[in-house]
């Protein structure tokens, strides 16, 4: 079944993917995007957001920092297989990280699982740097990637790049270049997985609409355009106790 906006893909279920001859061949793909429109990473810190530990592993050797944060619902992993682990499990709503925190973002299986998109935009603009960037990947609308439910692509709410840029611009970041993706179909089978290059150039003949993704990069603006929500302070109710019932306590 179809999962709804909102709801998380399995932890599980992503790394089964990524393993199979189609989640490798698609990561491949994406990633060429994602690495062009990151740019240079020396010396900045980056934030993977999402699933985004695929496309990650550029930015180890010359990035500052290096995190990536998984949804508690989604589930997380140990990554990189290396050395310690830069994953942390977190409300991507209420990030552990102080104000402009990170320079570069690549949300990658994130907006489409998210059940407040405009709230996960104020949570980022607040945690990137001034001038800082925005690297998203989401399911294209009426691609047919996002028609089928075999991939992670498949899940969730997919965008059509009007939406994005609503969202984009609505919330302070300028997107700056648009990038696609995935135009071979979403089949494991052996005329796709071997003729991969022909369908990604054969598909980019037809123009971006028959993309799977929408890849984008968005600069930081200085000021929010919309301001946080304010959210309830959580607190924990205790039984109130009579000056009596404090005296006996004492005394115990």
């Amino acid at each position: 079944m179809r999962q709804t906006r909102g709801m998380a893909i399995d932890v599980a279920r992503l790394i089964a993917y990524y393993k199979s001859p189609l989640g490798r061949i698609s990561r491949a793909l994406v990633r060429e995007q994602v690495t062009a429109l990151s740019g240079p990473v020396r010396g900045r810190r980056v934030l993977g957001l999402g699933f985004a530990t695929p496309y990650l592993r550029f930015t180890l050797a010359e990035a500052e920092r290096v995190l990536a944060f998984m949804p508690a619902r989604q589930g997380a992993s140990a990554w990189p297989r290396e050395g310690p682990s830069h994953t942390v499990l977190c409300d991507p709503l209420e990030m552990p990280l102080t104000d402009a925190a990170v320079d570069l973002v690549l949300a990658v299986h994130a907006f489409e699982h998210i059940s407040d998109a405009e709230e996960l935009m104020r949570e980022l603009w607040r945690v990137v740097a001034p001038g800082g960037h925005l690297v998203l990947v989401v399911p294209r609308r009426r691609g047919i990637w996002a028609q089928r439910d075999n991939t992670p692509f498949g899940q969730g709410h997919p965008y059509s790049a009007g939406q994005l840029e609503k969202l984009l611009r609505d919330h302070s970041f300028v997107p700056e270049v648009w990038r696609d993706a995935l135009f071979l179909p979403p089949f494991e089978t052996g005329i796709v997985l071997k003729w991969t290059r022909f369908f990604e150039r054969a598909g980019r003949l037809f123009g971006p609409a028959m993309s799977g993704v929408i890849c984008v990069r968005a600069r930081k603006e200085n000021f929010p355009a919309v301001p946080r929500r304010k959210r309830a302070e959580r607190y924990v109710r205790v039984p109130g106790l009579s000056a009596q019932a404090a005296r006996q306590m004492t005394e115990l």
